[in-house]
């Protein structure tokens, strides 16, 4: 016989004055979160009550009904109700919906007050934006569906902003295949096709952050902070009919603009523009460039310019800003950080004060007639004009007088490479801390480029040493360059390595990890090596194919030389441009990253001796602009310090450090014919 299921019977519901209903005290719901109640009674003045409270008779101690009730689920919205009542917006007689539980229910009201919090399920975010979608297509505004679900108009945009998401994208996320993290990600693009091919690549990856999806997405793209943006200006490629993506979930600084050849062509039109008003100055040569690459004016002279005498008008405004300057630092010398309102009066102030101590350069037109200017982008997005550089054909020819200048040179260079030092040359060995006023991107000076590149070559010799394919490949090169393309002056073979002395060189160099990696492998085969000469013969010719090579590689790190010296003369100029251009592709092709191997910019090696310019520059590409702001108000010194610790783990390197072109390489796709020549071997046949 079948077993009968017992039916259940709903609690009773009707409608009872709200002045017969009293907050229970078994209400589990303490904290305020969510709606408040200000605005769920207004949305219950337009909408009506939407749900019933939960309600149970009140007794009194003989246990017998009052004909109150109390309210042990529903709390927040007998509050809305209590409020409007307040208002004089709802009669205190009202009818409300309730449902009724029976006096003495084996349940328990706190049962009651859990189960409607806690059972309840938020509308999943797909529903929320599909129901502010069909509202829309019904004719309500953003800013009605806003004030209707008492959020800011920018929730709905957000929401509706997923409507550029591929539906096939949106049926994974219904099925909770993605995060709404990263469905936000995607909806930085409109491409449904592009959409698909970058959750094709990450849905097979272990990396599915959403910044990844925003940087597959916009790779093909330029930031509006982009300096060539700020040059022309974000409205004027607007104007233009340039297309810009933007992403309403994120700070995205106004978005990307995706129109590369049109922002381009701006940049060129603009600089061109004023390539043309700066030629009609007077110059013999105006040449235009986004940028210039490192050391471009290294074979120019320059001609003197003479800077234009400051007004007395400029002369009393720039003694005030001293002074307001000085008062404003001294009033809050015992506070951490400046209120937002002085710390941008003293970026103003610090602004004019550059702007009329910074003097225009006025030139002889005798001069200019045989100089040229170099105009670009400079990396905050302004004009940068080079003014005053003369090409080596327009120098004037100085008389003979029967002397080779470059001889000298060759012959220092020779005699440093026989075992001399720079030591005992009369040279003075202090660093060349740039004095405060000396702003500006200016070159750096001769002595710190010599430790920048004096680290990169020690970085350069460890990674040499240790990738054998590259140093057997580049010994070969050498070789047959030699053997080929020099004329020889040995009557046998000739090989020998120089080892490059590093005498100038930062104080962190020799704790380095490419100094210790050096060192610890230079006493390794030290250790194994024989006594004489002979049993080094029969040693060598024993070891193994690996051993020999590897061996190979730490002899030829000794003669690895990327350094940067002064060039006085034609001849050494072209002989370290073509050096450190080798040593660059060197570097390429063992894919170095100076960062890695643990270099990072400190007062000490680099930002307490180049111009607060340069500092703000380095900031600002490694931290944003945002950061840079930060700091331009600040002194030298206290620059130099927050920019290091603003720095520290960036990754950021000065142009000097940098390694070019290292995507598409590896060490096995490196062949002899593009190897770079930046060692000191000889050979001859």
């Amino acid at each position: 016989m079948a077993s009968v299921i017992q039916k259940i019977a709903l609690n009773a519901s009707r409608d009872i004055p709200f002045n017969r209903l009293v907050l229970s005290q078994s209400n589990v719901r303490r904290v305020k979160s969510g709606l408040s109640i200000e605005e769920l009674a207004r949305d219950i003045e337009r909408r009506g009550l939407l749900q019933s409270l939960n309600v149970r008779p009140v007794l009194n101690g003989e246990g017998t009904e009052t004909g109150s009730y109390e309210v042990p689920a529903g709390g927040r919205r007998f509050r809305a109700l209590e409020l409007l009542v307040k208002q004089k917006k709802l009669a205190k007689t009202a009818p409300v919906p309730c449902v009724v539980r029976e006096a003495g229910s084996a349940i328990l009201a706190e049962n009651d007050s859990l189960a409607e919090n806690v059972q309840r399920v938020a509308l999943h975010p797909l529903d929320q934006f599909r129901a502010f979608r069909d509202m829309l297509e019904k004719g309500m505004s953003e800013e009605e569906i806003a004030a209707a679900f008492f959020v800011v108009p920018a929730v709905v945009k957000q929401r509706l902003r997923l409507m550029t998401v591929s539906d096939r994208l949106l049926d994974i996320y219904e099925q909770d295949g993605m995060k709404l993290e990263q469905l936000m990600a995607f909806s930085i693009s409109d491409d449904h096709d592009r959409q698909l091919q970058v959750w094709e690549i990450v849905s097979q990856s272990h990396n599915r952050e959403p910044y990844l999806i925003r940087r597959m997405l916009t790779e093909k793209t330029v930031r509006a902070s982009d300096r060539r943006v700020r040059f022309v200006g974000l409205d004027a490629y607007l104007a233009a009919g340039g297309p810009v993506m933007r992403d309403l979930f994120e700070a995205d600084d106004g978005g990307w603009l995706q129109d590369l050849t049109l922002l381009d062509r701006l940049v060129m039109e603009k600089l061109s523009s004023a390539a043309e008003d700066i030629r009609a100055e007077g110059w013999k040569w105006v040449e235009t460039a986004l940028s210039f690459p490192w050391g471009h004016t290294r074979d120019f002279g320059e001609i003197d310019g003479t800077s234009v005498a400051i007004s007395e008008e400029e002369a009393t405004r720039l003694t005030a800003l001293h002074s307001e300057q000085e008062t404003i630092e001294a009033e809050y010398a015992q506070v951490d950080e400046f209120p937002e309102d002085i710390d941008t009066r003293l970026g103003e102030i610090e602004q004019a004060i550059e702007a009329l101590e910074e003097r225009p350069v006025s030139f002889d037109p005798a001069d200019m007639a045989r100089a040229g200017v170099f105009v670009s982008l400079d990396t905050d997005g302004t004009l940068l004009v080079e003014r005053g550089f003369v090409r080596p054909e327009d120098m004037p020819v100085e008389p003979e007088d029967g002397h080779d200048e470059s001889e000298g040179y060759d012959d220092a260079i020779d005699h440093r490479a026989d075992g001399d030092d720079a030591e005992g040359d009369g040279r003075e060995d202090a660093p060349d801390i740039e004095p405060e006023e000396e702003d500006g991107l200016k070159p750096l000076s001769d002595r710190l480029l010599t430790e920048l590149t004096a680290w990169r070559t020690l970085a350069l010799r460890d990674a040499f040493a240790a990738n054998p394919h590259i140093a057997l490949t580049e010994l070969l090169h050498t070789l047959v360059r030699d053997l080929y393309w020099q004329v020889s002056g040995a009557d046998c073979l000739e090989a020998y390595v120089r080892e490059i002395p590093l005498s100038i060189h930062s104080p962190d160099m020799p704790g380095s990890i490419p100094a210790h990696a050096l060192r610890q492998r230079n006493e390794g085969w030290k250790h194994d090596l024989p006594e004489d000469e002979d049993a080094l013969w029969q040693w060598l010719d024993g070891l193994d194919d690996a051993s020999r090579i590897a061996l190979l590689a730490h002899c030829l790190s000794f003669g690895v030389n990327a350094l940067h010296e002064s060039s006085h003369g034609p001849s050494l100029a072209r002989s370290v441009r073509e050096r450190l251009a080798r040593a660059d592709r060197l570097a390429t092709a063992l894919a170095l990253d100076l960062a890695e191997a643990g270099w990072q910019p400190t007062v000490e090696n680099y930002l307490g001796r180049v111009t607060k310019a340069r500092i703000l520059e380095a900031v600002r590409e490694a931290r944003g602009n945002e950061a840079a702001d930060r700091i331009a108000h600040m002194k030298k010194g206290d620059m130099a310090q927050a920019a290091e610790q603003l720095l520290d783990g960036s990754g950021w390197l000065p142009e000097a450090l940098r390694t070019r072109n290292m995507a598409g390489r590896s060490e096995g796709e490196v062949g002899a014919a593009d190897m770079p020549d930046s060692l000191d071997v000889v050979a001859a046949e």
